[in-house]
């Protein structure tokens, strides 16, 4: 995404009175219903899968697609969701997108069965990546850069919340099991949400797009999308088949697509044209290295939040509202240690305050690891909170301030695509997480099931802890290459 200017009719007199109008209030209001609305969506999913399971018949690698398919979609997309913003209009496609993600959320929840179920996640994940670039650059035309620091607050403030909320409103509704819909309203409830931020939407929100209209690519992104879906598509499937020869066969045909992208916007670049993916960026050691951080952390979560989900409900029998109200403790440590993290430790200690967090949340999935060796279906709440609580302070620890130190070197024309790229390798990483460890945790369950143990899931869950530790390392070593002391201040496109 490109660092978002004004276009000549927003600097236009009536268009700075509708920007300080009482009505921007209204806007951000908007901006930040779809914000929260989609990071809930990411997480208000996991809790309800064995509700869906059971429902709807789904399979194993379904469930996986349920949760994948919407990043995959996301991270895809989400670097041409920014450009065409900046091209044809950011509150035109903010509002594209919004549609998109309200429809496809009520799609979502009126799903016939688990295939149309995948399929409409992933086009929730379309319009997701038309809507939220649209976000922060709006909130940068509608405020100026001394007033922008409460738009910003209560940005992250609601990021936060809506990090407890999902797990929990998602418990809730589906425990509720209203007018015998069980799963079904922890995706229609998206639509009234949407609705109102819609109507704000049109009304308040001013328009604006970049001055200089940048290159779409549609050649770069078709590439980039089927060779991630090349790879992704077999390392999902793989297990449930036999992993036959085919799969391997596309994963290196998949490769090889990649590859040759890589080539293309290598030459793009050389070339004086702007890139889908500036690679150029990753000659960085800063960027380097803090985007490896990234994708382990988000590859590890990701998959450590699907296990965690299945082994309480279907491992220990737990109801659908234990299970969810499990991520409270979990979630307000991320949200206080996050604070802590950047504006104490951070100015303080620099990059170690990344490598103690890896040391932290690898102490907390240990200590969990250790909870699940001894839990049974009688095992209290309790017995699991000290290891949530230690893995939520390592995780605050981590990704609140992981942003900051991999743009620092980055020069400040770069700082838009940067921030695109950034935000995009977490989402990949999302995906990529549910393909690789959500694939080991189901091959353990499936080779379990042969054994006829008493507890088919907890060797699994265990299994995915031990190899979100082994990350974790990996993460520390990586963060050595971030600069020592905590950049002065953060490009505002971040």
């Amino acid at each position: 995404m490109e660092t978002t200017t004004i276009s000549p009719e927003i600097q236009s007199p009536s268009a700075a009175e509708k920007a300080a109008h009482k009505g921007r209030t209204a806007a951000l209001i908007s901006l930040l219903l779809a914000s929260t609305m989609e990071l809930i969506d990411v997480s208000i999913v996991n809790v309800a899968l064995p509700t869906i399971e059971s429902d709807l018949g789904a399979t194993p690698t379904q469930l996986q697609w349920m949760i994948a398919a919407y990043p995959l979609a996301f991270a895809v997309a989400l670097v041409t969701g920014s450009r065409l913003g900046d091209a044809f209009g950011r509150k035109r496609l903010f509002v594209l997108g919004l549609v998109g993600f309200t429809v496809t959320s009520a799609a979502c929840g009126l799903s016939p069965d688990s295939s149309w179920l995948v399929a409409f996640r992933s086009l929730q994940g379309f319009a997701a990546a038309a809507m939220i670039p649209q976000v922060m650059s709006s909130i940068q035309v509608l405020y100026a850069p001394h007033e922008r620091a409460k738009a910003m607050g209560a940005f992250s403030g609601l990021a936060g919340l809506a990090t407890v909320l999902g797990p929990v409103l998602g418990a809730i509704l589906t425990d509720a099991d209203i007018a015998g819909t069980t799963w079904r309203p922890v995706f229609l409830i998206n639509v009234p949400v949407g609705v109102l931020a819609l109507v704000a939407a049109l009304r308040f929100i001013p328009e604006s797009r970049s001055e200089n209209r940048p290159n779409l690519d549609p050649a770069g992104v078709a590439t980039l999308g089927a060779g991630l879906l090349a790879v992704l598509y077999p390392l999902t499937m793989g297990r449930e088949q036999g992993w036959p020869a085919w799969g391997f066969a596309l994963m290196v045909a998949g490769a090889a697509i990649l590859v040759r992208f890589a080539r293309t916007q290598h030459r793009a670049e050389r070339a004086g044209r702007e890139p889908l993916v500036a690679l150029s960026l990753y000659r960085g050691r800063a960027f380097a290295g803090g985007s490896t951080v990234l994708m382990v952390l988000f590859i590890s979560m990701a998959a450590y939040f699907l296990a965690q989900t299945i082994y309480f409900q279907a491992g220990l029998g737990w109801s659908v509202l234990k299970a969810g109200l499990l991520g409270v403790p979990f979630a307000f440590t991320t949200a206080a240690f996050a604070g802590f993290g950047v504006t104490v430790l951070a100015p303080k200690i620099g990059r170690k305050v990344l490598q103690y967090g890896a040391g932290v949340l690898a102490a907390g999935v240990v200590v969990q690891a250790m909870a699940v060796h001894v839990a049974s279906a009688d095992t209290t709440f309790w017995v699991f909170v000290p290891g949530l609580v230690v893995t939520g302070a390592g995780f605050g620890l981590i990704v609140a301030p992981i942003g900051m130190f991999t743009i620092a070197e980055v020069p400040v024309e770069k700082a838009g695509s940067a921030s695109g790229l950034f935000n995009t390798t977490g989402q990949l990483a999302n995906a990529i997480g549910i393909a690789l460890l959500g694939t080991l945790f189901f091959e353990v369950v499936s080779r379990q099931q042969s054994a006829l143990p008493v507890d088919l899931f907890g060797p699994a869950f265990q299994v995915v802890l031990v190899a979100v530790a082994v990350m974790m390392v990996v993460a520390g070593l990586a963060a050595k290459a971030l600069p020592a002391v905590a950049p002065a201040e953060v490009p505002e496109s971040l």
